[in-house]
């Protein structure tokens, strides 16, 4: 099974190409993509892309596994790999494409020779029947939630995938590696959550560390950006233009009139990998 490799600010991807791999392994499992992932007994990385289908020369289905086995409707990351990748393979021949995943469809641009990235990423809403959200149907804005004998503030909203914004301001990688994973599985989340803790520079920069659904503590995420910097200009501490620094660099977010969210960031090639089929047959605890 033969993959190109890719990062986008640390959150890196393996890129599955079904077009040109004719690999009998390639029907991907959870337990195949577990152990895929796993940085010690497998080729390791923070998720797969699989092009599932190619509808034209201008619409393209993404199917985006987290390293846990489980599906991602959307990652903002992931999106501009896999438009880097169409590129450079050639499956495009102009810069400008869409790409469908099961959260939504998204408008990327190639730039830059593929260095670079935008993305129309679509609409936000930050209503609870629509996030998910349990209780009634309302606008999920600076709600309070106990987490381990702590009260935190919060912002829910999707992107075509759930969020929860944390703004009790700066956090240490260590706490959110700690009570990240009782935000993702809390109950009022019923499809589990991204996690987001929120620090406001100023009006135009915010800091956040990740916790991302499926995947644990990630030094960048796309998706989570636009989360949290949608949430900064919806309650008032951040305008429409906004730099996102997180441990692995930063991503420029335009939070539009509409709450459509349009990103752009690095995407850096990495190189090739074979899977070896022994890799699959071992017994791992990942």
């Amino acid at each position: 099974m033969k993959f190109l490799k890719y990062h986008a600010l640390g959150n890196d991807y393996l890129v599955l190409d079904s077009g040109k791999n004719d690999s009998p392994m390639i029907s991907l499992t959870s337990e195949k993509v577990r152990k895929i992932c796993n940085r010690n007994f497998g080729l390791g990385a923070d998720g797969i892309l699989v092009g599932t289908k190619y509808d034209s020369e201008k619409h393209f289905n993404l199917k985006i596994f987290n390293p846990d086995g489980s599906i991602a409707e959307k990652s903002g990351n992931g999106l501009r790999i896999f438009a880097r990748f169409l590129w450079e393979q050639k499956y495009v021949n102009e810069s400008q494409f869409n790409i469908i995943t099961s959260g939504g469809l998204a408008t990327a641009i190639v730039e830059n020779s593929g260095s670079n990235v935008s993305v129309e990423m679509g609409k936000v809403s930050f209503q609870s029947d629509q996030i998910p959200v349990a209780g009634e149907n309302r606008e999920v804005l600076n709600e309070k939630i106990d987490i381990d004998g702590q009260q935190l503030k919060f912002c829910a909203l999707t992107i075509g995938n759930p969020h929860c914004v944390v703004l009790n301001g700066e956090q240490t990688p260590e706490e959110v590696r700690r009570i990240g994973p009782f935000i993702e599985n809390h109950q009022n989340f019923p499809n589990r959550t991204n996690v987001q803790f929120l620090e406001v520079i100023d009006r135009g920069k915010i800091r956040i560390e990740i916790w991302e659904r499926g995947a644990g503590y990630t030094l960048a995420s796309g998706t989570s950006s636009c989360a949290a910097a949608a949430v900064a200009h919806r309650i008032g501490l951040c305008e429409r233009n906004i730099v996102v620094l997180m441990p692995g660099g930063e991503i420029d977010i335009k939070v539009n009139e509409d709450y459509s969210i349009s990103m752009r960031g690095p995407v850096t090639r990495v190189g090739r990998m074979t899977l070896d089929p022994e890799c699959l047959d071992q017994e791992t605890s990942g």
